[in-house]
């Protein structure tokens, strides 16, 4: 059973959310929070696998409920609930510890597989979601030209793997481009995780730009 906690200011969306997701099998609403603080409360208190998070909420806004949870450690991971209006949030939201995002507006079989996804320790991050982010939001001045010693322990293959990450290519996409089977990019990327001390593919993508293996406008290879 997949244990779900619902953090929104606004009642009508979280009743919304809890509507969908309480005829769902396997899926079980644990709690409701209307703002941030609580919403750092509930994953303390009740520990729910997944935590449907608002960015824009009184008290303690998405982002830095994110970065708490995170902090605070347990099983919580963060699904950031958004809109294209607040993109300009998302990247914070990443670099918080947000383990993925998914569209308010998003149909009901996407958002079952979000918290389906979510749940089993991976993370969502679309293709057009990281072009947004990268394209319109990492401007910042660029860093040096050479990859920084966080990244000399990795293999060039599985540099090949981070960057392709960093594009939002899923396993199978990145097993394509760079023709070798899922299975090795699977184990590439566990070997770069355990390396580099990264939980999921979102902090991946964000040290990829933090660290300069890929950088804004180069989307494509």
């Amino acid at each position: 059973m997949i244990t779900v906690a619902l953090a929104d200011d606004q009642a009508l969306v979280r009743a919304g959310f809890r509507l969908i997701l309480d005829v769902e099998d396997g899926i079980e609403v644990v709690g409701e929070a209307e703002d941030g603080m609580a919403a750092v409360r509930l994953s303390q208190e009740r520990r729910p696998d997944v935590l449907l998070m608002d960015i824009r909420m009184p008290v303690l806004d998405g982002i830095e409920a994110t970065r708490e949870i995170v902090r605070l450690g347990g099983p919580t991971r963060v699904l950031i609930l958004t809109t294209f209006d607040h993109d300009k949030y998302l990247y914070e939201a990443m670099r918080a510890g947000a383990a993925g995002f998914i569209v308010k507006d998003a149909r009901r079989d996407q958002l079952i597989h979000a918290i389906r996804v979510t749940a089993e320790g991976d993370a969502l991050l679309a293709p057009n979601l990281v072009r947004r982010l990268i394209e319109d939001f990492c401007h910042r001045p660029p860093p040096g030209p050479e990859p920084p010693a966080a990244l000399a322990g990795l293999t060039e293959r599985e540099l090949d793997v981070l960057r392709h990450v960093a594009r939002g290519l899923s396993n199978a996409e990145i097993a394509a481009t760079l023709f070798i089977s899922e299975a090795t990019v699977k184990t590439h990327l566990a070997h770069t995780m355990t390396k580099l001390g990264l939980r999921d593919r979102v902090q991946a993508v964000v040290l990829a730009y933090d660290t300069g293996l890929r950088r804004p406008g180069d989307m494509t290879r």
